[in-house]
């Protein structure tokens, strides 16, 4: 007889001897305490049952949560902690790290079952913190929060119902704060839906619809009695809200606090912008280009000193290779762009930091910051760990059991194994729950590098204990002057860590805000420090992360090595305002608001742009690009981006020999493409020839204008494009139309370019100086075979519009240079003739260098592997010498790869079925993988359907175990190992210097550069555009730029804010023409993808 043994137990005691794992880091900044020796005995235990478990209840291993707050006054921070099964705990802090269990003699206990969420807060304005706990659980009696009045006798006395605030919603959390700034404080709480995740139809928004059981709600206080008003506020409140975390701050700086909303599941967050009037406007989708799609915690502070208010959450995307295979599935870019059209937005599975550029939208920088993957994560705090002045984060994370373990899901959805179960008649739930794997994991611990990047130092930092963790927060427990921090975790005691930061030599300033009214802690008040060299700026509100508060007594700001600070301003809810100078650190500050005698000014004055929008000056009707429905992965599903969804293509061109500029507009297919026709008034007018018109069963390509048949006007060459069709077909054939004399462009069926190219860019040159422009049309790929080099052409041209092959005279024996995206003639060398410079995916910069007709490759660039899009030929630092702009992937994306661990990409008939499947391997955590998931790989290549049954057998496999040296012989092979868009600096030599372009350039790839001298200073600007959304769901996607301007300065690039320029490119920005109007004004213009052209000219 086996016996069967209970696995409880023995994960607590490997918990335990984890929590010991870190001894080996001398002088850790956080040191883990013994809550014996501190007095704190608390473990959020959760017991399986038939009743209760995940099966009956969702949120089950969803933990509890953290609130620190001197509840007696006696300066001293205490601690409150929920339990979702057992009773919550107040310790009082008694001093020199030892506390007291004062549960049942302060009557804080609670009587309903479930807490989840908790609060500190003054809610009756008498200077004693109250403190307010959410509760939710698969009940029915019992439902209902508490909120337990501070009696300031040690005692308290619990009066949610007296004041309004008892909700019977499954809630997470509530925050407080004083939305209409009338001097009391509003609550706001965060409910679950009810409703089963698979009872949901996704094509009915039921966004707008109020869920009578649950949703969010907003009260306000009336006061001291709390009033329902979130539908007249305009709060969701449906039962498509699945709350797990909020924030308040004043995110757009108006003075009036502002809501974020982290939704679970597949509704999108929100951003609820304070509209002073006691409502709020929520338009998240104007304001981030994408979210996180199962949002958890989420917290809100200024990560760069730029005094602007950033946002993150978390979600529960796996770092490494093994948990990412084994625990996590991606929607297919159907499901996902169904969501989008029924309005559940852009949502992907990472964690999202969304910087705030100041202009009313958000940059999502996960990826770059090096923050987007924590795993099952819950508690998201931004707090300065090490007191350097600069925002660290720290990450709670881990759940009980791995609910989404891919090979559980699968014998869940077994038939034999499901009628086996359904033979016992009863469920055996807790049986079924002990079958999933339980995996304890480390907390993150990012540490600021002070450039928008964040390096995880959970181990050097002490805090990489394996557990499942979820509520935490920070607070000064010993009045040292940094912030000591207490992580709850399920099923194993709770963490509290004291922290070292004193020894780093680092200096704060320690303030308590005494406010007015109702609102005796200041919450919702801005607290600025100057100094010499930087600004910091700190919102006052304790409820931060996840079911979970700081302390709102005391504030401690970190200011690294200052000694002295030039002056804190403190600016209260209402917009009354205070400073002091010369401030000195390492003391203890109070700040009454009584004090403040100014107002502080919140509007803001309005800036001069450099640029205004001119679409409208320009045209009667905007030219638009409508994008076709063709998916690129139904046809090839381990291509990892789609490449039919690259124009609108741009080409500039006089047809009409009347000196004014015209302008070619590309399209997809079932629309025309268009020639814009400019007027003698500087207006265009759209001209579609017939031609165009009957061939909108083709999707356009790169095209370009030239007087190609030598009889004085320009005609126009339309390369084919799109992966859609089959390859080698002569729909592929370049067309080209002729110029009649009176600029009416027609197809010439004779002249056709007789070579089959899924083209990319046309660009025509006379490269042997006989007076007649020739072309190089560069390939982009070769349909239904991602990654295979294809075919590029150079064609010579005779004169009369007849062109000949002449790639292999001109390129040599390299016919295939790669994926082609982009390609410049421009004389690099000085020597008279115009050189040939090739960029692509997958492939490096080739330089053609030409002599006298005849061509050499140059390959000193061509070790830049990279993800190239664009390239702009021009002389940047003033020497006489032309430099190579080159736009790149960026840096902010799921790719990551350098000289040292590349990405690779491997093209082979791997199962014999005649046809070519592409696998891509990358490296994580130093170890190359395959990139794909498994159901992509075994379903393109069914023979390894048996070899990886499991996602066990698959997930943290590295490359070389899957796909042997014997299964890669004869395959073609690409690598990328260089990410950055850059400019590569023409030195002495003709010897190019590589140098990446400025930070916000990496955070998306750069489709298009534009560079001019726009303010006649004699030094150029660059103008970049990009972003991309055509990759796999687990790839994400590109949407952080909203166009960039640089100046050329003898440092470098200088960038130029949006809110600058004028320059808001949304979308994605395909490429880009200056245009001279008729009067000399010059615009410049930018072709978006599936939306309408954009165009500014400078004031």
């Amino acid at each position: 007889m086996v016996k069967k043994i209970s696995l409880f137990p023995l994960l607590i005691i490997i918990i335990g001897i984890s929590a010991c794992h870190n001894n080996d880091v001398k002088n850790p900044l956080f040191t883990l305490q013994n809550n014996d020796k501190l007095g704190v005995s608390f473990i959020n235990q959760l017991v399986d049952k038939n009743q209760t478990n995940v099966f009956t209840f969702r949120n089950y291993y969803n933990g509890g949560g953290v609130a620190i707050g001197d509840v007696n006054n006696d300066g001293l921070n205490d601690i409150y902690l929920t339990s979702n099964q057992g009773g919550n705990k107040l310790y009082i802090n008694k001093g020199n790290w030892k506390f007291d269990d004062v549960t049942d003699k302060a009557g804080v206990k609670g009587t309903k079952y479930w807490s989840t969420g908790v609060t500190m807060v003054d809610i009756n304005g008498d200077g004693w913190l109250d403190i307010y706990v959410c509760h939710s659980g698969n009940v029915i009696d019992k439902k209902g929060n508490e909120l337990f009045i501070n009696q300031h006798d040690g005692t308290f006395k619990e009066e949610a119902e007296k004041y309004g605030l008892t909700d019977n919603g499954l809630s997470t959390q509530a925050i407080f704060f004083d939305m209409d700034n009338d001097g009391d404080l509003d609550c706001f709480v965060l409910n679950n839906s009810f409703r089963p995740i698979g009872s949901f139809d996704f094509s009915q928004n039921l966004r707008a619809v109020v869920d009578k059981l649950g949703g969010a709600h907003l009260y306000r206080n009336d006061g001291g009695h709390f009033t329902n008003i979130t539908q007249q506020a305009g709060i969701f409140s449906s039962d498509i809200g699945f709350g797990l975390g909020v924030s308040v701050a004043d995110v757009n700086q108006d003075g009036y606090p502002d809501i974020y909303v982290s939704n679970d599941f597949f509704e999108r967050d929100y951003l609820y912008i304070n509209q002073h009037n006691g409502t709020f406007k929520e338009d998240i989708q104007a304001e981030a280009g994408h979210l996180s799609l199962a949002s958890m915690g989420s917290d809100i502070a200024d990560i760069n000193n730029d005094g602007n208010l950033d946002i993150f959450t978390t979600e529960m995307l796996p770092e490494g290779d093994k948990r990412l295979k084994q625990i996590t599935s991606f929607e297919s870019f159907d499901v996902i762009k169904l969501k989008q059209h029924d309005g559940y937005y852009n949502q992907f599975m990472q964690n999202c930091l969304q910087l705030n550029n100041g202009d009313g939208t958000f940059s999502e920088i996960a990826f770059n910051a090096g923050v987007s993957a924590t795993d099952w994560s819950w508690g998201a705090l931004f707090f300065d760990m090490d007191n350097d002045g600069w925002k660290d984060i720290f990450v709670s994370n881990g759940i009980y059991k791995d609910l989404t373990d891919q090979d559980y899901i699968e014998f869940l959805g077994n038939r034999e194994s499901m009628d086996k179960i359904a033979e016992k008649q009863k469920f055996d739930y807790k049986n079924f729950a002990d079958k999933m794997v339980s995996t304890p994991v480390s907390s993150y611990a990012y540490l600021n590098n002070r450039d928008l990047t964040f390096t995880n130092k959970a181990h050097e930092f002490g805090l990489d204990q394996l557990s499942f963790s979820n509520g935490a927060a920070y607070g000064d427990l010993d009045n040292d002057g940094d912030n000591d921090l207490i992580v709850n975790n399920v099923n194993s005691p709770l963490f509290i860590y004291k922290s070292n930061a004193e020894k780093l030599h680092n200096n704060y300033i320690q303030l308590k805000l005494q406010g007015e009214g109702l609102n005796r802690f200041g919450i919702g008040a801005t607290i600025k420090v100057f100094s010499k060299n930087s600004s910091l700026i700190y919102y006052q509100q304790p409820t931060r992360g996840f079911e979970s508060s700081t302390s709102p007594n005391l504030v401690t700001i970190g200011v690294g090595k200052i000694t002295q600070a030039d002056s804190v301003q403190i600016i209260w809810p209402g917009g009354k305002y205070q400073a002091a100078k010369n401030i000195a650190v390492n003391k203890l500050y109070t700040f009454k608001m009584a004090d403040a005698k100014l107002q502080y000014n919140f509007t803001k004055q309005p800036v001069k742009t450099l640029f205004v929008e001119a679409e409208k000056t320009l045209f009667d009707s905007v030219p638009k690009h409508t994008e076709d429905g063709f998916i690129d992965f139904d046809n090839e599903r381990l291509m990892l981006q789609m490449l039919s969804t690259e124009n609108p293509y741009m080409a500039k061109g006089d047809i009409n020999k009347d000196g004014l500029t015209d302008f070619y507009f590309g399209s997809s297919k079932d629309n025309p493409a268009a020639i814009y026709v400019q007027q003698k008034n500087g207006r265009f007018k759209q001209y579609i020839p017939d031609d165009l018109q009957k061939q909108t069963y083709l999707e356009n390509a790169g095209a370009a204008f030239g007087d190609f048949d030598g009889d004085g006007d320009e005609d126009l060459i339309i390369g084919v494009g799109g992966n859609a069709e089959e390859a080698g077909t002569n729909i592929y054939y370049p067309r080209f139309y002729e110029n009649d004399g009176k600029g009416n462009l027609h197809r010439n069926a004779q002249k056709a370019i007789p070579v089959a190219i899924n083209a990319s860019v046309v660009t025509a040159c006379d490269y042997d100086k006989d007076g007649h422009p020739d072309l190089f049309i560069g390939g982009r790929s070769v349909p239904g075979t991602y990654a295979v080099s294809p075919n590029s052409y150079v064609m010579h041209n005779d004169g009369k519009g007849n062109f000949t092959d002449v790639t292999k005279q001109v390129l040599g024996a390299n016919v295939k240079p790669g994926m082609v995206t982009a390609a410049q003639w421009a004389d690099i060398d000085g020597n008279g003739y115009p050189d040939l410079v090739i960029a692509g995916n997958w492939m490096g910069i080739k330089i053609y260098r030409n002599n006298n007709g005849k061509f050499t490759l140059d390959k000193q660039l061509d070790s830049y592997k990279g993800w190239w899009s664009s390239l702009e030929i021009a002389d940047i630092n003033g020497d006489g010498k032309l430099d190579i702009l080159a736009g790149n992937l960026g840096l902010n994306s799921k790719f990551r790869a350098t000289q040292a661990e590349p990405m690779k990409i491997y093209i082979k008939d791997f199962d014999g079925n005649g046809t070519k499947e592409c696998i891509t391997s990358i490296y994580r955590q130093h170890v190359p993988y395959v990139f794909h998931m498994k159901p992509d790989l075994t379903g393109q290549i069914p023979v390894l359907k048996k070899k990886y049954l499991k996602y066990a057998d698959y997930a943290g496999k590295p490359f070389n175990e899957i796909f042997t040296d014997e299964m890669l012989a004869g395959a073609e092979e690409h690598e990328i190992n260089y990410l950055a868009s850059a400019v590569f600096i023409n030195g002495s030599g003709n010897k190019f210097i590589c140098k990446p372009l400025p930070y916000h350039a990496q955070l998306s790839n750069v489709s298009t550069i534009l560079c001019d001298d726009i303010d006649n200073s004699g030094a150029p600007s660059i103008i970049l555009g990009g972003n991309f959304y055509g990759f796999k769901p687990e790839v994400g996607r590109l949407d952080a730029s909203y166009g960039q301007i640089y100046k050329y300065t003898k440092n470098g690039f200088a960038y130029i804010p949006p809110a600058k320029s004028g320059i808001k490119l949304n979308g994605q920005v395909r490429s880009s023409l200056t245009i001279k109007n008729s009067r000399g004004d010059k615009y410049y213009v930018f072709g978006i993808n599936d939306d309408k052209l954009k165009a500014y000219k400078l004031r």
